[in-house]
């Protein structure tokens, strides 16, 4: 039995109604000053292969629910509007949350374009995360 949809037609369909920011848009604290930039990727990517400096860690799975203020696990880096640019590791997850949150009613909302390994290949600065 196969898909009707696959993750690739999800993200282009996502891409499609959602902002994408190019990596060397991003790639000094001045160009990011005002932003808050959300690292997606699971804690063990952030623990292997670090981070972009001053971005906030949300698991992707728990999006939804730190963003509702409605929600029990309503997270407090939610509460101050500023715009958000999302990023994974490809920019296939990234895509998909800046899309669910435009949904939920959010409109200054982004993803930037080929995620961390662009950013990686780009020369970004990395932030090394430790285990807690």
């Amino acid at each position: 039995m196969g898909l009707k949809v696959g993750f690739k037609q999800l993200v282009a369909e996502a891409e499609a109604g959602i902002k994408t920011i190019p990596v060397a848009d991003l790639l000094t604290e001045e160009q990011r000053q005002g932003l808050l930039l959300i690292d997606l990727r699971d804690v063990r990517e952030l623990w292997r292969e670090g981070t972009i400096p001053g971005s906030k860690h949300v698991p992707r799975g728990l999006l939804e629910f730190w963003l509702d203020p409605e929600s029990p696990y309503f997270n407090k880096i939610f509460a101050k509007p500023k715009p958000l640019v999302f990023f994974c590791n490809k920019g296939w997850r990234s895509a998909l949350a800046a899309d669910v949150c435009q949904r939920m009613g959010l409109e200054n909302v982004a993803h930037m374009g080929g995620g961390f390994e662009a950013w990686v290949e780009a020369g970004g600065a990395i932030e090394q995360k430790e285990k807690r």
